[in-house]
């Protein structure tokens, strides 16, 4: 079956996949970064903006580091800008991209060029000949149905191939939390249990992700709440109409915005309580081995 012919391009229709777009406009422009992924901060790297790509750095070399040997062929779930597939390329390996957004897409064609073949669709929707050794799920797990992303992993993998995930998931806790997004823990493990996958990695990343929510903390609080301030200020004198107007017709969304986002709750220290951050790697069947083992 020819993939390109029947792999439409997605519509960005979500809250989600807009936000990763604006994200990748944002990063590029303030952080000269086009990754999408949260940093790894080790303890020798001070957690500051100055240093996010550093961080973010680390978090591919540990990717790349946790790859199997034997593998060649990898599809890179998610692909964002296409940065981390531009980096595995690089590294020798053949890599095909999933990518919904048309975006990003464009971004990720920029980086990959040629040599990786595109996906515009979502996981669920692909349809390829293709399998690959690895299925590679970098912060893109959350976004895919539960029990079809495990489905289709099987499915597009090779004869002793893995899958790869590098992403949160949600904790039980008594509240939802200020977080949002994530398969349950409890949820994927129970789903696990019923796939022919074995687990040859789980790893708690939590406390190497959370700083990232303090970076983000610290600029809602430094730049997001006095220019809100400036703003509304401003609008309220030379505006007073359309001011009083639009804040009564979006009050619900406004007074959600700030609780969720200015609030002081999306904490690193919560985030840990409200998620867990893990790598994790699959083997398709009971073969299978870590990388350097």
């Amino acid at each position: 079956m020819n993939s390109t012919q029947t792999n439409q391009p997605a519509v960005v229709t979500s809250s989600h996949e807009l936000g990763l777009d604006l994200a990748a406009i944002a990063a590029r422009y303030l952080f000269q970064t086009d990754h999408l992924h949260y940093g790894l901060w080790t303890e020798d790297l001070p957690v500051h903006m100055n240093n996010l790509h550093k961080a973010q750095e680390q978090y591919s070399d540990l990717i790349v580091g946790t790859i199997p040997e034997g593998t060649k062929t990898i599809l890179d779930v998610g692909t964002g800008t296409g940065a981390l597939a531009k980096r595995l390329m690089d590294a020798g390996y053949s890599v095909d991209c999933v990518s919904p957004s048309p975006y990003l897409t464009e971004r990720a064609r920029a980086n990959v060029g040629a040599d990786a073949q595109i996906f515009e669709c979502k996981f669920e929707d692909l349809v390829t000949d293709k399998r690959y050794d690895l299925i590679l799920f970098s912060e893109s797990f959350q976004y895919i149905p539960l029990k079809k992303s495990l489905a289709l992993s099987q499915e597009y993998l090779n004869t002793g191939g893995h899958v790869l995930i590098c992403d949160y998931f949600r904790n039980e806790t008594p509240e939802k939390g200020p977080f949002g997004g994530g398969h349950q823990l409890r949820d994927f493990r129970k789903e696990l249990e019923g796939s022919a996958l074995t687990t040859l990695l789980d790893r708690d990343i939590t406390p190497l992700t959370a700083p990232n929510l303090d970076l983000v903390a610290d600029m809602v609080e430094n730049v997001v709440t006095p220019m809100k301030a400036q703003l509304f200020a401003f609008a309220r004198v030379k505006y007073p109409f359309w001011f009083r107007l639009t804040t009564s017709l979006f009050r619900k969304q406004l007074a959600h915005f700030d609780t969720k986002y200015m609030g002081g709750k999306r904490s690193g220290k919560n985030f840990q309580v409200y998620k867990s951050y893990r790598l994790m790697l699959f083997a398709k069947g009971t073969q299978g081995k870590l990388a350097g083992a």
